[in-house]
């Protein structure tokens, strides 16, 4: 199980730190992703981490702003948000994949409920 915390309304520019809490005892053995899905657009991958932390991947509209880090010994990854802009608003997912991380949706089998995030102009 997978849940979301740390959405809000924020200012165009400002922060926010979004966490995902996983249950279970092997959460090091698991990719995790960041993905976020706008009204009427698809879901497409925002960053993700390997079990090991040893590889992190970024799409390029938030390279350089985003930062994912994830935490094994509390089961949590964590999104670190920073310069955010209005195209950034979106409902964020948390997602989970045995040991590989990718960039594809569709290669996870876990997901979160997600949260809300408004950047205002």
């Amino acid at each position: 199980q997978l849940v979301e915390s740390g959405g809000g309304l924020v200012q165009a520019g400002g922060s926010l730190r979004l966490s995902c809490a996983a249950s279970g005892r092997t959460f090091s053995n698991y990719a995790m992703g960041w993905f976020r899905q706008a009204p009427g657009k698809e879901r497409e991958f925002v960053a993700a981490i390997s079990g090991g932390s040893r590889g992190t991947y970024y799409a390029d509209s938030v390279k350089g702003r985003f930062t994912i880090s994830r935490d094994n010994a509390k089961n949590t990854v964590a999104l670190q948000m920073n310069s955010l802009k209005p195209e950034d608003t979106a409902v964020y997912y948390c997602a989970a994949r045995i040991l590989v991380a990718t960039i594809d949706p569709r290669n996870y089998n876990y997901w979160g409920q997600g949260t809300q995030v408004t950047v205002s102009s």
